[in-house]
């Protein structure tokens, strides 16, 4: 089973670019997964204290770095081969919300991201997720109303007493569109290579989906209290912006590749 989708999708020459890098390796993709109503919440940090914390060479615009949380739902997570066996398989890790907190990175010249950590509300995902791609999975209760259509869109994360929570607002009259080309808003959301690195072992993996219809958002976080609490760092953050989008189906995802 593929997924169907063509060039009048909205898939930009750097989005083309990435569906190429990925199906340059055989049996790309791996999975199909639903990434519904994300919520891109974006920081600048300090990059020397940042990449004391990062394993890779950190992707810098005009010398200023990024941390970027991404709150959203992932559904109908599937094998691309097994039909409707494999999907009934996956069901128990199929669907939940994810909290991920990442910075931009790039490896012998591809630019990606890198995860400093995920909350997720599921823990055979928690248990899974670093053996098999490396993702920093942390466990957590979650609650999203992203209900943009009436204007409703915010959410809590919480997890050993600590919380991050948020509402944003936007405006109605502005269509949902894909980001300019050469802008931040493009930097920060468009990425399709993620970079791990679990016990010293390196790995990346590559996903592929139409660019972001998105839009801006005026972002109010409420509680910081999670992310202060991982990374004293985090202290002296500014928050910089927000994207929303409606999300994109049937997103490519392939599998996790060691890096020599």
């Amino acid at each position: 089973m593929k997924a169907t989708l063509n060039r009048e999708e909205g898939r930009g020459p750097q989005g083309e670019d990435a569906r190429q890098r990925l199906l340059s390796r055989r049996g790309e993709p791996l999975f199909y997964s639903d990434w519904l109503r994300p919520l891109f919440i974006h920081y600048e940090v300090d990059p020397e204290v940042l990449q004391r914390e990062v394993p890779f060479p950190l992707d810098l615009r005009d010398g200023k770095a990024y941390v970027s949380v991404v709150a959203f739902t992932m559904a109908r997570l599937r094998p691309v081969f097994g039909g409707k066996i494999a999907e009934l398989a996956f069901l128990p890790i199929a669907s939940h919300g994810l909290l991920n907190v990442r910075t931009y990175v790039q490896h012998e010249g591809e630019r990606g991201i890198y995860f400093l950590s995920e909350w997720i509300p599921n823990r055979l995902s928690v248990a899974l997720g670093p053996r098999t791609f490396g993702l920093p999975f942390l466990s957590g209760k979650l609650s999203y109303l992203h209900h943009h259509e009436s204007g409703m869109v915010q959410g809590e994360v919480t997890s050993n007493k600590n919380c991050f929570a948020y509402a944003a607002t936007f405006d109605s009259e502005v269509k949902f569109d894909l980001c300019a080309p050469g802008s931040l808003d493009e930097f920060l959301v468009e990425r399709y290579t993620a970079f791990t690195c679990v016990k010293g072992k390196k790995r990346f993996f590559r996903i592929w989906h139409p660019p972001w219809s998105q839009k801006r958002v005026n972002v109010s976080v409420l509680e910081e209290g999670l992310l202060m609490n991982k990374w004293s760092w985090f202290k002296g953050a500014s928050l910089v912006g927000a994207n929303y989008s409606e999300g994109a189906k049937a997103v490519w995802m392939g599998r996790p590749h060691r890096i020599h």
